[in-house]
This record gives C-alpha cells, sequence and structure tokens, in this order.
C-alpha cells in the first residue's frame, strides 16, 4: 500500500524563483502542484503560453472590436 507522502509534488516559488516541495513558502506565493520538478521549473513560462491562448481564443476574448 502507497503511503500518502510518496506522491511527490512540486511547486514553483515566486517570491525566490526556484522549485520547492511541498513544505515550501506559502501556496499565496507559488504556482502549482505540478507532478514533476521540470513542470514546476517551466511554471512561469506555462502561465504566459496559457494567457496567450485565452487572450486569442474567441469563445472567451471580451475585448473584440464591433465593426
Amino acid at each position: 500500500m502507497a503511503d500518502e507522502y510518496d506522491t511527490r509534488e512540486y511547486w514553483y516559488c515566486l517570491t525566490h524563483n526556484r522549485v520547492e516541495g511541498r513544505d515550501g513558502c506559502p501556496n499565496k506565493d507559488r504556482l502549482g502542484p505540478f507532478a514533476t520538478e521540470a513542470e514546476a521549473a517551466r511554471a512561469v513560462e506555462t502561465a504566459h503560453e496559457r494567457t496567450e491562448a485565452w487572450d486569442n481564443d474567441p469563445k472567451w476574448n471580451d475585448d473584440a472590436e464591433e465593426d
């Protein structure tokens, strides 16, 4: 039987600009959780990519120009 602590989770700390484990800074200062350290290391880039995609999604774009 797997222990609940066997599952690793990683966060990206926006205060320290680094990947942290479960016992890092408060969640208000972090992005995550992510399944791997590599995913957490890309957290800021991933957030920018998602924001860009949402900004260009016509279903969610409230800034469409009216003709």
